[in-house]
């Protein structure tokens, strides 16, 4: 079953930009996808569409089950249950303690008190948090708050996850926990798309590889490799 199902899919900027063209892609359920490509290319582009932060210019775009060409914007929050996202620089809310930020995704929309405590719980002892739901951002360290934007991204169950450069800011080491604990997220059953610039990583956790340039997917390999130097 295609979980992320693009077809002729072209995005062009109001300043005439032309990022993505005429771009076709499957993505099955419970796949792990690589993004990968040059600065500029289009990768971005091309995550923001899975959760509409960017709206295509034309083709078809359905994630989740959900028709993103059609979808008006007041149900674009809706959507994102569906759709967990990591980004490179965390997001975490300062002034919240790790538990407050985890628990606030499923706050927003509406889940019982009890069941929140449960699920947070549930999640951040996944990623190894358990004992610092007390603490604030401030006072963990860049490999630890990206656990928790983790553990906030996948609380709600989302059927994908999106990690833009998600070990983009962290030294190997912690990059390597992050890999693991979304290689457990992806043996669960949640579809993870990745963009990256870490060859490492491509080259020795091995999954399908999909490199974009000026705006086309150029390659899609099973077990790919990087293909680019660093």
């Amino acid at each position: 079953m295609a979980m992320i199902e693009m077809k002729d899919v072209a995005k062009k900027y109001s300043n005439g930009t032309t990022a993505l063209r005429n771009l076709s892609v499957n993505i099955r359920q419970g796949e792990f996808v690589y993004v990968v490509g040059p600065s500029g290319a289009g990768k971005s582009t091309f995550i923001k569409l899975m959760y509409r932060e960017e709206k295509a210019s034309k083709g078809k775009i359905n994630v989740a089950g959900w028709d993103l060409i059609k979808v008006k914007n007041r149900d674009v929050p809706l959507l994102r249950r569906e759709i967990g996202v990591v980004f490179q620089d965390y997001k975490l809310l300062p002034k919240k303690t790790v538990y407050e930020n985890v628990a606030y995704a499923m706050q927003v929309i509406g889940k019982k008190p009890r069941e929140i405590k449960r699920r947070v719980m549930e999640v951040l002892d996944l990623v190894g948090l358990k004992h610092k739901v007390r603490m604030f951002p401030s006072e963990l360290s860049g490999g630890e708050q990206q656990r928790v934007a983790i553990a906030r991204a996948i609380v709600n169950t989302p059927k994908v996850l999106i990690a833009d450069e998600p070990t983009g800011n962290l030294d190997p080491e912690n990059s390597w926990e992050i890999m693991n604990l979304l290689e457990r997220i992806n043996l669960q059953g949640t579809t993870v798309v990745m963009a990256t610039h870490n060859s490492q990583i491509v080259n020795t956790l091995r999954h399908r590889v999909l490199a974009v340039e000026n705006g086309r997917i150029v390659r899609d390999d099973h077990e790919g490799e990087y293909g680019y130097d660093d």
